[in-house]
């Protein structure tokens, strides 16, 4: 049997139980109506009418007694109101009759009782016409029949009686009947509700603890209070923990595709270059000899410098595919980058006056020592930063902030930012500016950042754009502290 259906079942013998308490319960109530209202509207009524009977049969023999004692007229007229009154009594009692027994009764008491009233009218008659004797030996029959009357209504009251006393034992036995049940419905509830109780913990609390506990990642395994909220706290964390598994995922996926399309390109450039360059080298040396053993115009002067400077800027870029084409060799040493910064401003010093660039360098102290090759790192400097002046055309500022970072890792990181007031980098274009051979520029080559993020990515670190339009760019570099990645780049 499922779980599910384990659960249904206790729920619904448990339903099933209080469903039949309540209906025997109402069913005893009803009974129990019944039962009283009986005894109230039946037997009680009957048992009076037949003890006032008896009564007034007893007063009537009574004041017949006294009046043939002292012959006074007032016990005659009292004995008529008690004939009345048995006879009212015997009125009332027939409406109440319904069983054929007591209708039996009732009509040999009245029976008796006409023969009693005729025969006392009699005696009453004999003793005032002085005729004792004769009132005498019929008041022996009268006698006779008031014992007989007597008895019949003894006879009908104790019958009432019993059928009470029956009544109030019957109620006393469904009361009993009922406390069983009831007592019996109490246990069986409670086993049920253990055995819910049971099935529940088991179950259901226990797997959602278990759940919770193994779905905490985070924490130690423990989970206490409000299970729901745990397990939901806990998913949650799941989810979160998926999601950024996945966005690592696609990122070392575009990562790799870029590292793939690199090497695809770089090969290439490789053996573009090598054959160009051995070409270009000899056109430039003819060029050399042919402007000094020849005797050229002032236009062909021009020509040939301009020829020269073209076959310098193709040699430029040759170098720059050579050296896209094969990964930076480092020479790791722990150093702090705030020191390289420093290197490199002083080294653009000039340039930037140049361009009417202005820079703000913003530093509480030192960056901590980090394991870095200074000279590939400040050309990765020297290059954001040139980039930055070549953007500002009218010049500007550039804003270089360093701070030391761990809310985003498990260890501290470097974090340098380069901020320009420049036009900023288009939305459409940011995801592009990594790759190799993309540029904006007419003169560029479009492997500049590209060297740069392949450089920061050796050091272990991370370069990150983040621009909008109109408001300038700000280039991040995230650098590993307190790890030593001398071992990791000691084969390049």
């Amino acid at each position: 049997m499922s779980l599910k259906q384990r659960v249904y079942l206790a729920n619904a013998v448990l339903l099933g139980i209080t469903v039949m308490g309540a209906i025997a319960m109402i069913w005893y109530t009803y009974k129990t109506e019944d039962l009283f209202t009986g005894i109230v509207q039946r037997h009680i009524p009957m048992y009076q009418a037949a003890e006032a009977l008896e009564t007034s049969l007893l007063n009537q023999k009574g004041y017949l007694s006294y009046y043939l004692l002292d012959k006074n007229p007032e016990w005659l007229r009292q004995l008529a109101d008690f004939k009345l009154d048995f006879e009212s009594q015997l009125a009332l009692a027939k409406p109440l009759v319904t069983k054929d027994w007591e209708k039996e009764a009732l009509a040999g008491i009245e029976s008796v009782y006409k023969t009693y009233i005729a025969a006392k009218d009699r005696v009453v008659t004999l003793y005032e016409k002085g005729e004792p004797g004769a009132g005498a030996a019929l008041h022996r029959e009268v006698r006779s029949n008031f014992f007989k009357i007597y008895e019949l209504c003894e006879k009908f009251k104790t019958a009432h009686k019993k059928d009470i006393e029956l009544t109030v034992e019957e109620s006393h036995s469904d009361a009993r009947n009922l406390r069983y049940i009831g007592l019996l419905a109490i246990v069986t509830v409670v086993l049920l509700s253990l055995l819910i109780n049971y099935i529940f913990t088991r179950h259901i609390l226990g797997p959602i603890r278990k759940l919770a506990a193994e779905a905490d990642q985070m924490g130690d395994g423990r989970v206490s209070g409000n299970e729901l909220a745990a397990l939901k706290s806990s998913v949650h964390g799941l989810i979160e923990n998926a999601e950024q598994t996945h966005a690592e995922l696609v990122r070392s996926r575009e990562s790799l595709m870029q590292s793939e399309k690199m090497a695809l390109v770089g090969q290439l450039a490789a053996g573009t270059a090598h054959s160009i360059r051995n070409p270009l080298t000899s056109i430039k040396m003819r060029l050399f000899s042919l402007g000094r053993s020849t005797k050229l115009s002032q236009d062909q002067h021009e020509n040939i410098s301009v020829i020269s400077t073209e076959i310098g800027q193709i040699n430029k870029i040759l170098e720059n595919f050579l050296e896209f084409s094969r990964p930076p060799k480092l020479t790791m040493k722990a150093q702090s980058p705030s020191q390289v910064v420093d290197n490199t401003l002083r080294l653009l010093e000039q340039r930037l006056k140049s361009y009417g660039v202005t820079v703000r360098l913003v530093r509480s102290k030192p960056l901590d020592n980090v394991m870095l090759d200074a000279a590939q790192f400040k050309e990765v400097l020297a290059n954001i930063i040139i980039n930055a002046c070549e953007a500002m055309e009218k010049g500007g500022r550039i804003t270089i902030t360093e701070t030391m970072d761990n809310v985003n890792t498990d260890r501290d990181t470097a974090v340098i930012r380069i901020q320009d007031t420049g036009p900023g980098i288009p939305a459409t274009i940011q995801g592009e500016i990594f790759n190799p051979f993309f540029t904006t520029k007419d003169e560029g080559t479009g492997l500049g950042l590209s060297i740069c993020f392949n450089i920061i990515s050796e050091h272990g670190g991370c370069l990150v754009l983040d621009s909008q339009e109109g408001q300038g760019a700000c280039f991040t570099i995230t650098l590993p502290a307190g790890e030593d990645l001398h071992g990791k780049n000691s084969d390049h």
